[in-house]
């Protein structure tokens, strides 16, 4: 998997700089007025930074963006990075101007003169998210990146501040590998696997195979995978670090390793990027690698449906009806909206093993919500006010961009079938939310409980402030967050 790039933190000391080579970065508020390290670098490369902040380019930067001086005068360093950054900045601001730093300094080590800078922690944690970058299927020469070390006035405290985030960079990390992963890469059996090792971490993991399967009754998630030559699972991670024998939370999560629509079969056009299809198991995979990582005081579950959707002569056909564990009858009238189908099954197990004190899952589940909000947020369904806010309120700390949606009885009479218990499409309009109407049937009336949908936020096209284009790895951080905040012991 993707490693982090390696940081440091290490105590300032005026008289080094002169001979550290790299890339220096140095922090200037919007005032222009330089700290002892901007003081030093200025001096040393003949009053060139000074210049620089007074001009009009440093003016119109945004904060957090930079400016850089190549190959400055009388240093051994090959540039200045000026970043513009209040003394004080917030979370996202410090976050902001570390993904700057990790764009301008490439994989050349950098050394962030941040003095007294507040939330330096902040900063390498933005700088280790930005520098992500997927080359597993490449086979040019990689260069290692060299990191970066943050100079810092007390290096110990900032040591202490940052215990924790690199765990949570790595269940991020994890999570964009999985996304990113070609099919023909991450199989169903290779994604179990990647799963399996999680318990090198702590996390008791079990791999349910199709017979055990079959015997739970799981005839909704089967027929999705049974057109494929893969062999659909459902794999289950528990974290047991609360007290123990209370109930768990629980994140399920939609692993279609690849949907080609089935019979219902997509248009060629963009079908390559169906390999993301996974992202809701991608992230509850990443989160709970997280959780181990950091060793999180809480009782967490995730599980996943991992499925493979393909026609052949075997795949379920528009039309049949499929039996659920629960019991409900479906009527399959678009084998394309096979998402839900893998999700009624697993989250009615969790519900009957478990018995969670709440339940979120997570799936690229419809195109309806990326015309309805884009790529910029995620669709959020929920039948407990609670829960949605907590988790909303997660998700603005991470600025992990996350928008309610309504539901309702109106949307839920759209599944009605002529043969079956309900179907699992209710026509083109408000698409998304029929989606969430036909996943609550599954939930129990106690169980608080969101739907995420994160078709259009799991991947992209464009780079995101923290990742590059293609797998971001969003919802890790906010529902870690969500944990830590609201179900962690003292």
């Amino acid at each position: 998997m993707t490693a982090l790039i390696p940081v440091d933190f290490a105590a300032t000391d005026i008289d080094a700089i002169k001979d550290m080579e790299g890339r220096l970065a140095i922090f200037v508020p919007p005032a222009g007025t330089l700290d002892a390290t901007a003081k030093r670098v200025n001096r040393l490369t003949r009053g060139s930074i000074a210049r620089a902040v007074s001009g009009d380019a440093f003016e119109k930067l945004e904060d957090g963006a930079a400016m850089v001086l190549s190959y400055p005068v009388n240093i051994p360093a090959e540039a200045v990075i000026i970043v513009k950054l209040a003394r004080r900045p917030t979370v996202g601001e410090a976050r902001k101007a570390g993904a700057t730093l990790a764009k301008q300094a490439g994989t050349t080590k950098v050394h962030a003169l941040c003095g007294n800078l507040r939330r330096a922690h902040e900063l390498a944690y933005g700088m280790i998210l930005r520098a992500y970058e997927y080359t597993d299927q490449k086979t040019a020469e990689k260069t290692a990146h060299e990191g970066a070390s943050f100079v810092v006035n007390a290096p110990d405290d900032v040591k202490a501040a940052f215990d924790g985030l690199d765990a949570l960079a790595e269940g991020v990390f994890f999570t964009r590998d999985l996304v990113n992963m070609p099919a023909n890469v991450l199989t169903t059996t290779e994604f179990a696997k990647q799963l399996s090792d999680l318990k090198d971490l702590g996390l008791k993991v079990e791999v349910l195979e199709e017979k055990d399967l079959e015997k739970l009754g799981m005839g909704s998630l089967l027929c999705v995978g049974q057109g494929s030559d893969s062999p659909s699972k459902v794999v289950v991670m528990e974290w047991n670090g609360g007290s123990k024998g209370d109930k768990p939370f629980a994140f399920v999560g939609k692993g279609v390793v690849f949907d080609t629509g089935g019979i219902s079969l997509k248009p060629a056009a963009g079908m390559e990027d169906m390999t993301m299809d996974m992202g809701g198991a991608g992230v509850v995979a990443g989160v709970m690698k997280a959780i181990a990582k950091r060793k999180a005081k809480a009782n967490v579950v995730g599980l996943v449906g991992l499925v493979e959707n393909m026609p052949s002569g075997n795949a379920v056909r528009p039309g049949d009806v499929v039996t659920s564990m629960k019991g409900d009858t479906i009527e399959v009238i678009n084998t394309d909206a096979e998402g839900r189908l893998v999700l009624a099954d697993v989250l009615w197990y969790a519900q009957e093993r478990f018995e969670p004190l709440g339940m979120i899952n997570l799936a690229t589940l419809t195109g309806a919500i990326v015309i309805g909000l884009g790529h910029e947020n995620a669709g959020v369904f929920s039948n407990n006010d609670a829960l949605a806010n907590a988790f909303l309120k997660a998700a603005n700390v991470e600025e992990e961009g996350a928008w309610r949606m309504p539901m309702g009885k109106a949307y839920d009479d759209k599944l009605k079938s002529r043969i079956a218990d309900m179907q699992n499409v209710g026509g083109r309009p408000a698409g998304s939310i029929t989606a969430a109407q036909f996943l609550q049937r599954f939930v129990k009336p106690e169980t608080p409980w969101i739907h995420l949908d994160i078709a259009g936020v799991a991947s992209v096209k464009e780079e995101t402030s923290f990742a590059p284009k293609g797998a971001t790895g969003w919802g890790v951080r906010a529902l870690n967050r969500l944990i830590m905040d609201n179900f962690e012991g003292e």
